[in-house]
């Protein structure tokens, strides 16, 4: 089955971008699956909740984060003490659960997707049988209403929606940080939408890109 869907997932992304990025993702995804313990490979476009009457409109589609490209942005954040990581797009939990292993303890995500909700609990649920101490809750819900907790000083994006959300989720950054100061690191992968932040007043610390799509972007404030 966990074949299958390599398969499947390569076809998508060469198709979609070509077959050397596919290969290398494909590559990354047999090797992380197996070393984080979880089920996260595959894409999706969403087809479900539009069905259901959600509005996906300013939603992208379903696709976890490079196993590699995630390492290289942990090992830069690896020697810092997060009190909350969040995880807003938190699909099947990938994120979460490499998290974890870099020794971050208090873990959100949150997702609009209910299906994609319950497959991060039970990859978490597998995480937390080799991490114990963690943390973790999972939110299903819009991140656009999402109120950002008081103590959250870590955020991660990997692309999740347009503009218009993003826009939103910028703001109520700020509101929390206003209320509660406090310097909060965003990791922003695949950061089409970084001019908010900057204008926001962050500050680029890291950024890398490789293969022209694998782009990685963290700030602060």
């Amino acid at each position: 089955m966990q074949t299958l869907k390599y398969i499947q997932y390569f076809f998508y992304l060469a198709s979609n971008w070509n077959i050397s990025i596919a290969w290398h993702i494909i590559r990354n995804e047999i090797i992380g699956e197996k070393k984080y313990g979880i089920c996260s490979t595959g894409a999706d476009e969403l087809h479900n909740l539009e069905k259901k009457g959600i509005d996906i409109e300013h939603s992208t589609i379903y696709m976890p984060a490079s196993y590699d490209l995630l390492e290289i942005v942990f090992d830069q954040l690896n020697d810092r003490n997060f009190r909350h990581f969040i995880d807003i797009g938190s699909g099947k939990g990938r994120v979460m659960c490499v998290a974890a292993s870099y020794g971050l303890v208090n873990i959100s995500g949150i997702d609009l997707s209910k299906e994609l909700c319950e497959a991060a609990r039970e990859n978490l649920a597998r995480t937390k049988l080799k991490f114990p101490l963690i943390n973790y809750k999972i939110i299903n819900n819009d991140a656009f209403y999402f109120e950002i907790p008081a103590d959250a000083d870590c955020i991660f994006l990997f692309n999740p929606f347009d503009e218009v959300i993003m826009s939103g989720v910028v703001k109520n950054i700020g509101i929390s940080q206003k209320k509660n100061p406090r310097i909060i690191t965003v990791v922003y992968l695949n950061p089409l939408h970084k001019a908010l932040f900057t204008k926001a007043g962050y500050k680029e610390i890291f950024h890398t890109k490789r293969m022209n799509y694998l782009e990685a972007s963290i700030l602060i404030k």
